[in-house]
């Protein structure tokens, strides 16, 4: 990490309420020294696009972004091919792959957790050939996911938020036929969501223990009625989802979904919403991106580092506990 560019969203939510030039000096300042150069950009809108999309090239051997998983998976398109490494200032709503990895939400530790990372090289997914780092879907998981994060943002009481995210997710949800084909394997459901994650969600909270595994999971939600489909809505909030019955799980390296009579459809990936051409055709790829990951004591990813894959003389197979 001798030659940062940290782009910054200027719209983020952290930064709103906030000077925003006071905290682009404060983190220059911060990740500055230990013979490192860092250039801090403070950008909005069509520029901060701009900006990300041109990081893969250049002296810098480091990109941060500070924002949202937006952000981040733009970072992670832009940097393919590139050797650079990535890092997160989780400065979003949204910030599923910074909680993955334990970065602080406090813009003061996670620059300190920034500043004691290590490089580890992590597993992203490609749909339809384009990068993305955590999750995509469609139906009513999705809309779950993004109503969940709402009432958390209101701070209301658990059974409450539950109730209210399934009934924001209901109103926006339906039944579809969906064909789906894993590692050549064809399968069908009629499903009201199907969710894939670049990796298992296998820790608490809809978190991923390892972010190295080398495999897609598909998550499918089947039409199994109403009272079903809630069960199902409140099961993914409090982590039981694993046990009931009417939500099924497929795990492989390459995953193609089909919804008949549909030649697009709206698919949110990483938290952004898009029409995505049929079929969605999903790829591992297997320790795609080079990330800055913080020590943690304890609950954090278990990911290879860049000193371990060079001395371990291993293949990744054999690597992994």
């Amino acid at each position: 990490m001798a030659q940062l560019l940290v782009l910054l969203n200027a719209n983020a939510g952290t930064l709103l309420d906030r000077d925003a030039e006071e905290v682009r000096r404060h983190i220059a300042d911060r990740l500055d020294g230990g013979g490192r150069t860092v250039e801090v950009r403070l950008l909005r809108g069509k520029a901060l696009v701009q900006a990300i999309r041109a990081s893969g090239t250049g002296e810098h051997d480091t990109v941060i972004v500070g924002g949202g998983d937006g952000s981040v998976s733009l970072a992670v398109q832009s940097l393919e091919g590139s050797d650079k490494t990535l890092g997160i200032l989780p400065l979003g709503t949204l910030n599923l792959l910074a909680t993955d990895i334990g970065m602080p939400r406090e813009l003061d530790a996670a620059l300190l957790a920034l500043s004691a990372a290590k490089v580890a090289e992590i597993d992203v997914a490609t749909l339809n050939g384009r990068r993305f780092h955590t999750i995509s879907g469609m139906g009513f998981f999705s809309q779950m996911a993004r109503a969940r994060e709402t009432a958390r943002r209101w701070k209301l009481w658990r059974f409450l938020a539950v109730a209210i995210a399934a009934v924001y997710a209901l109103r926006r949800s339906g039944r579809f036929d969906l064909d789906v084909t894993v590692d050549g394997t064809p399968h069908h459901f009629q499903a009201f969501a199907a969710l894939l994650s670049v990796n298992r969600f296998t820790g608490p909270g809809w978190r991923r223990s390892r972010l190295d595994e080398g495999v897609l999971e598909l998550t499918v939600a089947e039409d199994r009625g109403g009272l079903a489909l809630l069960r199902a809505g409140a099961d993914m909030v409090t982590d039981n989802w694993r046990d009931n019955p009417g939500i099924i799980s497929l795990t492989g390296r390459d995953i193609v979904l089909r919804r008949a009579n549909r030649a697009r459809a709206w698919v949110s990936t990483d938290g952004e919403l898009g029409r995505e051409d049929m079929p969605l055709t999903y790829e591992i790829v297997p320790r795609g991106l080079k990330l800055l990951i913080p020590p943690t004591a304890d609950g954090g990813p278990a990911t290879r580092t860049e000193a371990t894959a060079e001395t371990a003389g291993a293949t990744p197979e054999t690597a992994r506990p």
